[in-house]
C-alpha cells in the first residue's frame, strides 16, 4: 500500500510519463474512451481538483460519508464505474495529438499541486465525493489515474 507522498509523488512525476509511453491506439479493456479521450478526461477531473472547473456535489448528503470511506480505502474503481456527468458516447478529443493532450494533463496536476501550496487548508468540491482537502483530491486522483491505467492494460 502506498502512503499518501507516494501518491502525490505518482501524480507529479510518473502518471503522465507512463502515458506518454502508452500506445496512442491501444484499445481499452473495458469503457468507450480511447487513450486521446481518457488523457482529456483525466484534465478535466483534475481541473475539478485544481479549482478551475468549479463543481455542485450531485450526491446526496447522507451518501457522501460511505463514498468518502471507499475514497480513502485501497479499493479501486471497478471497471465501468458509471459517471453520470459523462454522456454515453464520449466527446470527439479536444487535441490533434497525445503529447499535446498529455502537457495539458502535467500542466493541470502542477497547478492542483500549486494551488493546495499556496492554501494547504482549502477544500474544493468533487462532484461525486463531496468537500476534499489536499489528502483527500491526491487519493482520487491517484485512484483515478489508476483506474484509467488499468483500463489501458497498464496495470494489472
Amino acid at each position: 500500500m502506498e502512503n499518501l507522498s507516494q501518491k502525490a509523488d505518482f501524480l507529479k512525476n510518473d502518471f503522465t510519463k507512463i502515458l506518454s509511453e502508452l500506445d496512442a491506439d491501444t484499445p481499452p479493456k473495458w469503457g468507450k474512451m480511447n487513450v486521446l479521450q481518457m488523457v482529456e478526461h483525466m484534465s478535466d477531473y483534475v481541473r475539478i481538483a485544481n479549482g478551475k472547473t468549479p463543481m455542485d456535489i450531485i450526491t446526496e448528503a447522507e451518501k457522501l460519508p460511505r463514498l468518502q470511506g471507499f475514497l480513502t480505502s485501497e479499493k479501486p474503481f471497478p471497471e465501468n464505474t458509471p459517471n453520470v456527468l459523462m454522456p454515453d458516447t464520449p466527446p470527439p478529443a479536444k487535441h490533434s495529438s497525445k503529447v499535446a493532450a498529455i502537457a495539458e494533463l502535467q500542466t493541470e496536476i502542477n497547478d492542483f499541486f500549486a494551488a493546495y501550496s499556496e492554501n494547504s487548508t482549502r477544500k474544493l468540491k468533487n462532484p461525486f465525493f463531496g468537500e476534499l482537502d489536499f489528502d483527500m483530491q491526491v487519493q482520487l486522483l491517484h485512484k483515478h489515474s489508476t483506474h484509467h491505467l488499468r483500463q489501458f492494460g497498464v496495470l494489472a
